[in-house]
């Protein structure tokens, strides 16, 4: 009977130490165990601003820190291609908006990586971009930009920030689904792109809000449509292309984004503290976000993967009609 109970004894104590040693590896193995990296596959300036003000935040929800790295080349590739290669353990994200995760694949097939390549975390940020003429222009609005363009096939001209960047193709793809054809004179970012409209050198600019707002503010710029699938809080009297009986609708959308591989629970774990940051710090991150012509874009994995997939489509479709 002694030798039973000393035998249920160290079963009990075996169990114990067991238990302990598994919880132990439990606790070792939750997410994150280290800091997590957030590539910028740009210089410093625009998309770590837009996402700082979430980023900074998510360390009180996830008990690790969320550091920039940046990673700048090849229109945001360098940056994207490191991230798709990246362990798939949820501490190495990718923070850009559809350009480099969706566009330059489609444009520059040698860079390896597809959309498809990332898991989606969360969208955080809702970037307006528009078209706009000078305010002296004869155009009022989109409809009769429309009608000069049928009239005059190529002789209305407009600029962007580059060759197949979003503020580029969502113009071909909108002037392919009006009729029409517009002369493109691309510029080298958003500012001489608003400066060229400005000058007189080109009748439309298809740009961010950022550059375009303080012109837009002083009187000097008129914008007529933006690219959004609902008004800017910026510009509320602006119509979107959808209002306006079109179906194209890109705004410039900025979130996070993990190794395609990476576990489901790690990238739950990673957007239920975002949106945690969204709850419990709006008024922070409309404030920072208000200084740059931006709104709060939030949305899931899977919304985030259905518009990603849609952008792919919309892009797949414009490039390759250009390319006919």
């Amino acid at each position: 009977m002694r030798t039973f109970r000393i035998f249920l004894t160290g079963i009990v104590v075996m169990c114990s130490i067991f238990t302990i040693t598994g919880e132990l590896l439990a606790a070792e193995k939750k997410f994150p165990t280290k800091p997590i990296q957030v590539i910028i596959p740009f210089q410093p300036g625009d998309t770590d601003n837009l996402l700082r003000p979430f980023v900074e935040k998510m360390h009180e929800y996830l008990g690790q820190p969320l550091n920039l790295v940046y990673k700048p080349g090849a229109a945001g590739s360098v940056g994207a291609g490191f991230v798709a290669a990246a362990k798939p353990d949820g501490h190495t994200l990718v923070g850009s908006s559809q350009s480099s995760i969706v566009i330059v694949p489609l444009t520059h097939k040698e860079v390896g990586y597809t959309w498809e390549s990332f898991a989606p975390v969360s969208c955080l940020v809702d970037v307006a971009a528009l078209l706009a003429v000078q305010s002296t222009a004869p155009w009022k609005d989109l409809k009769e930009l429309v009608e000069e363009a049928r009239k005059s096939p190529g002789n209305i001209t407009y600029s962007s920030s580059g060759t197949y960047g979003i503020t580029h193709l969502i113009v071909e793809a909108f002037s392919r689904e009006a009729g029409i054809n517009f002369n493109y004179i691309p510029s080298q970012g958003s500012g001489p792109t608003v400066t060229a409209v400005l000058g007189g050198h080109v009748h439309a600019a298809s740009t961010a809000l950022a550059p375009a707002l303080p012109h837009i503010k002083a009187g000097t710029l008129r914008p007529i449509a933006v690219y959004s699938s609902k008004r800017m809080k910026a510009l509320p009297n602006v119509p979107t292309l959808l209002e306006l009986g079109y179906s194209i609708s890109a705004p410039g959308i900025y979130g996070l984004l993990a190794p395609k591989e990476t576990p489901k629970e790690v990238i739950e774990t990673i957007h239920l503290a975002a949106k945690r940051v969204v709850e419990d710090h709006r008024a922070f991150i409309i404030e920072r976000l208000d200084r740059l012509g931006a709104q709060i874009g939030f949305a899931g994995p899977e919304e985030y993967k259905s518009w990603l997939k849609n952008q792919h489509n919309i892009f797949d479709k414009v490039l390759k009609d250009l390319k006919k």
